[in-house]
């Protein structure tokens, strides 16, 4: 079996690294992916995604040394389902409504810019939502 993600977007905090008791180093970061769109009623809307990126070994050193707070990253990883519910992690705002983090397991990560800097890269975005899936997929 084969499982890749690519996510491209922006952190929410600095990364934390700590290291395991056999002393392997890993550093766990959140990152916010933006998605924007316009309505058919020319309304704007606007969807952010949560991820909690951990990275291990090399690749966490360096996450930790060169990473801050609003950097934009490519990273390629596999999610990691919540070991209690099998999907993401749940969680509630401050504002009472209901989020969801995704969990990812780093296998590459790329700097893509400073801090609140933009970069273009991939597709442009649509103008409105994908549609929603009409049938099921047969396997």
């Amino acid at each position: 079996m084969y499982q890749k993600l690519i996510i491209v977007g922006n952190l929410g905090r600095d990364p934390e690294m700590r290291y395991t008791p056999d002393g392997t180093p890993v550093t766990n970061f959140s990152m916010a992916v933006n998605r924007k769109w316009t309505n058919t009623d020319g309304s704007q809307g606007e969807e952010t995604t949560w991820f909690r990126v951990t990275a291990w070994r090399r690749l966490a050193e360096v996450c930790n040394e060169y990473l801050q707070k609003g950097s934009q990253v490519f990273v390629e990883g596999r999610l990691t389902p919540d070991r209690e519910t099998g999907g993401p992690r749940v969680y509630q705002r401050n504002d009472g409504s209901s989020g969801a983090s995704y969990e990812v397991t780093a296998q590459a990560v790329k700097f893509l810019g400073r801090p609140g800097e933009t970069v273009a890269s991939g597709p442009p975005i649509p103008d409105e939502p994908p549609p929603e899936p009409e049938d099921e997929i047969p396997f």
